[in-house]
């Protein structure tokens, strides 16, 4: 409101013969056009929060006549309104693949905003992926590996519940766990591979795998990690052995892997406190999150409460006809995506015409057999 010298208000009434105030109006920049919508940056008036601004959005999408309207911080005292003219996650289209693509730079859906969807490990180096049943965790997965599936990396594979998930992709897999035990072998090469590459690069006094030359750059490894509950969840002491030592070597992993080329994606169904310290650790280590629908509350909380609780809200509010609509999360902020449809028959394709890409890791093979 006008904040006149010579203005007082008591109790609702204007007082010394001045005008009623007047509602200031915040200064915007330009509103410029996007594939979905229009997006304008706000400058906050004196007093005024992001919040207010987030509260007003349903407002905003009613009187604009769009699909919605999402406000988030752009820095200190602006806000980014997006509005979305309609639904662009509705029906996602694949683009257009161009050129052999960025490495460790894969392509896997499309953002609200009408962006594609992009996974950068280069920039953000370890995920958590969470989703119910049927929620389009899965899908998301299948998008993943048939990017990278072209791409000079190997590809690694855990998967407790005997490879139901991941044995699709076998042949482009450079070693793969199907149950804890094999898992507790495979993290542990995995560790001391990291140690090695960690040789390397202090002897060429390098800090990491990218400083090096290429004919010495070791191959970026990228551990697949499906249902992560399997992992640590325990039914006699000896279980609880392998579940710390499974977590102990990937938060190990999660802390050294970035520098030294090894990049984790864990997935799961319901992600919680409840099954171990080991899991809230590993969890600190993972900054980027992908939260789909999910069955209890407490894993939509782990996967993006200590982030950004926007996120949160946007994430428990995904309903079971929305399957492969997600909510990701980073340091960078959130987003509304769905990921492209990739079926088994595709993944099993794309593994099979890839599978001579796989490069041959002999220390995971001798420790995973």
């Amino acid at each position: 409101m006008s904040r006149r010298p010579a203005l007082t208000v008591v109790s609702g009434l204007v007082g010394n013969g001045a005008p009623p105030p007047q509602p200031r109006v915040p200064r915007r920049g330009l509103i410029r056009p996007t594939p979905g919508g229009f997006v304008l940056l706000v400058r906050l008036l004196p007093g005024q929060v992001p919040e207010n601004f987030v509260k007003a959005a349903p407002a905003m999408a009613e009187s604009w006549q769009v699909h919605a309207v999402r406000v988030t911080s752009w820095k200190p005292g602006v806000v980014r309104v997006v509005a979305a003219a309609a639904d662009p996650l509705a029906a996602p289209r694949a683009p257009k693949q161009r050129g052999p693509g960025h490495l460790l730079r894969v392509t896997v859906g499309a953002l609200e905003t009408g962006a594609a969807w992009v996974l950068d490990l280069r920039r953000v180096p370890h995920w958590l992926i969470v989703g119910a049943t049927r929620s389009g965790k899965s899908t998301l997965i299948n998008a993943l590996v048939a990017g990278l599936a072209p791409q000079p990396v190997a590809l690694v594979g855990i998967d407790c519940k005997g490879g139901m998930e991941l044995s699709l992709y076998e042949p482009r897999l450079s070693a793969l766990a199907t149950n804890r035990e094999q898992a507790v072998r495979l993290l542990a090469a995995l560790v001391d591979l990291t140690l090695d590459r960690m040789t390397v690069c202090r002897a060429a006094r390098v800090r990491n795998i990218w400083g090096l030359p290429d004919k010495l750059r070791p191959v970026p490894v990228v551990v697949i990690v499906d249902e992560i509950a399997e992992l640590f969840l325990v039914a006699s002491r000896s279980e609880k052995d392998e579940a710390q030592a499974a977590g102990t070597a990937l938060i190990r992993l999660a802390q050294l892997g970035a520098a030294l080329g090894v990049f984790l994606v864990v997935a799961g169904q319901r992600v919680g406190s409840d099954l171990g310290p080991g899991v809230t650790a590993l969890r600190a280590q993972l900054g980027g999150r992908v939260c789909h629908r999910v069955a209890d509350p407490g894993t939509a909380e782990m996967a993006l409460g200590d982030l950004n609780p926007d996120a949160l809200k946007a994430a428990q509010a995904i309903t079971p006809e929305q399957a492969g609509t997600a909510v990701l999360a980073s340091g960078d902020g959130w987003e509304r995506a769905r990921s492209h449809l990739i079926t088994e028959v595709e993944a099993e394709a794309v593994a099979a015409e890839y599978a001579h890409l796989t490069p041959v890791l002999s220390e995971l093979h001798l420790e995973a057999s």
